[in-house]
């Protein structure tokens, strides 16, 4: 991995063989950051989860709860249009839906504290 500072993340995880799962997030994670080493995906990432956020607090603060429903359609949304048109590969998420919802949102936290380049 090259230094925070860099918009360019290297990762090489190769996913598991053959018939094989990852038997843990901690398995999980180097595969998920090797599928987000472009810059433009991570951020539309870390828009889609800002916004999730914001509907969140919309929703509980207002007791709109109907408003919730907007909630996958933005966390998706914006990272699956990074997968199909920046990073051009198939989501983790129709693989592995909880340690993917798990990777988003650890890799929206290391952003957001400069672990991972914006």
């Amino acid at each position: 991995m090259k230094s925070p500072r860099s918009a360019t993340l290297v990762i090489d995880a190769p996913p598991p063989a053959d018939g094989q799962r990852y038997r843990s997030f901690a398995e999980f994670y180097p595969f998920y950051l090797s599928q987000h080493v472009d810059p433009t995906c991570r951020r539309l990432h870390v828009v889609g989860s800002l916004i999730v956020l914001a509907i969140l607090a919309w929703a509980i603060g207002t007791r709109t709860w109907w408003g919730l429903l907007a909630v996958p359609v933005a966390g998706y949304g914006f990272a699956w249009v990074g997968h199909f048109f920046f990073e051009k590969n198939r989501p983790a998420t129709f693989t592995y839906p909880g340690y993917s919802l798990m990777g988003d949102w650890v890799m929206f936290w290391q952003v957001l504290t400069r672990k991972l380049p914006w």
